[in-house]
């Protein structure tokens, strides 16, 4: 039980004070002087602020290097440990649930819902569907055969035409996927494909919407173009990753589709500091200018314009450490509020998860971050986890605790 906190409702955006009790890992209650149960563990907050546990929607928990093409050919069991490190520093940040948007499968989740690996609840979609050439095939132009070998931690397939659209987005379904992405257009992290490429024609598009809609799950895209995003969006696609250099267009088709932005500002900034240190290849450090500064643009378009935003981060290999980074750079644009909802209810909304995560109602997973100031005056508070985040709760279970050194 949680004594004397101020507790936040993100969609109001108001605080409660009082109570919170957890049962068997869910909010059994919450309000003034409850009667806390034989043998609870009682923490008196002392006035703290508590927010539901964050919800971060684009994540790539294997990405233990920022040279992907690299993880094709390295052992799994090497991946998987580095794996665990990286999503044990994302809970200590609040994170109490991930969407692993390429790479993450069935083993790593389960091992992460049993116990084994000390992580956030974990949204899979597998490995992401790329054309040849596309965003997801990283052999270099000098480059003919692709090893597709599933033991190692490639985090695309690249599949060809309707037919073998439909086929890996079966099989990746298949494999138990929380959803699926497709390459809509050229990125950062790929060598032979331009930014502003358009990639999967429409008919591919809609085959893996179909296909997920199919198994009731969902299609996201990765793409930066407005003509990438706008096609994305037509095929059907559920959520615009990235999407830098959106236009009106593309802001009036996510707010018609009801679709989700999940802009990354953070990797950007990451990549052009510290990617080449963590293996980003030359050649991919020099695309980050494309796209570094039309980030915060686009935001602040579809921000303004009451597009559904989701906090994502997009970190690779040893810049997962700046994940909360991400708070301070939408402060420029959005309030300490609209950025709160974006890591909680609006992901919650996306995950289809809304009773479940993202939210302090009864019922829902006892997930809880404790914030000794209050982050709707200072989003910097969500930005620096380790000076003003005393505890975190997952599933009732108290995963860290400073509360004793600040007394």
């Amino acid at each position: 039980m949680l004594r004397n906190a101020h507790l936040l409702d993100p969609i109001s955006g108001d605080y409660t004070e009082g109570d919170l009790l957890s049962v068997d890992g869910r909010i059994a209650e919450t309000g003034p002087r409850l009667t806390a149960p034989q043998r609870a563990e009682v923490h008196d907050l002392r006035g703290a602020y508590v927010l539901p546990g964050l919800i971060d929607a684009h994540v790539h928990v294997t990405a233990i290097t920022a040279h992907l093409a690299s993880l094709a050919t390295t052992s799994p069991l090497y991946v998987g440990a580095y794996a665990a490190k990286i999503m044990s520093g994302m809970l200590d940040r609040g994170f109490t649930t991930v969407r692993d948007m390429a790479g993450a499968d069935h083993g790593i989740a389960a091992a992460q819902a049993e116990g084994a690996i000390r992580g956030p609840r974990l949204a899979f979609g597998g490995r992401a569907l790329s054309q040849t050439g596309g965003h997801g095939d990283h052999r270099g132009p000098g480059a003919h055969l692709r090893d597709e070998h599933p033991c190692c931690g490639d985090h695309c397939r690249i599949a060809d035409g309707v037919d073998a659209v439909r086929a890996a987005a079966r099989d990746e379904l298949r494999k138990g996927g929380h959803h699926l992405k497709v390459m809509a257009s050229g990125g950062v992290a790929s060598p032979t494909d331009r930014i502003d490429s358009t990639q999967y024609s429409m008919d591919e598009l809609r085959a893996a919407v179909q296909e997920a809609e199919a198994f009731n799950r969902y299609v996201a895209a990765h793409a930066y173009s407005a003509r990438a995003v706008n096609r994305a969006l037509e095929a059907g696609v559920r959520s615009i990753e990235h999407g830098n250099l959106i236009d009106d267009r593309s802001v009036r088709l996510l707010l018609e589709r009801d679709a989700f932005l999940v802009p990354t500002l953070v990797t950007y900034w990451a990549l052009k500091e510290e990617g080449r240190r963590y293996g980003l290849p030359e050649g991919s450090w020099r695309k980050v200018d494309e796209v570094l500064h039309a980030g915060l643009a686009a935001l602040e378009r579809a921000h303004r314009a009451g597009v559904t935003i989701v906090y994502g981060s997009d970190l690779l290999g040893g810049m997962h450490g700046h994940q909360s980074r991400e708070w301070r750079i939408r402060a420029e644009v959005q309030e300490p509020i609209d950025i709160i909802r974006s890591a909680t209810s609006n992901a919650a909304r996306l995950l289809d998860q809304e009773e479940q995560i993202g939210t302090l109602a009864v019922g829902a997973h006892a997930d809880l971050v404790v914030l000794d100031a209050d982050p709707l005056r200072d989003i910097g508070v969500l930005a620096a986890p380790a000076e003003h985040m005393p505890m975190v709760v997952q599933a009732g279970a108290v995963v860290r605790d400073d509360t004793a050194g600040r007394r």
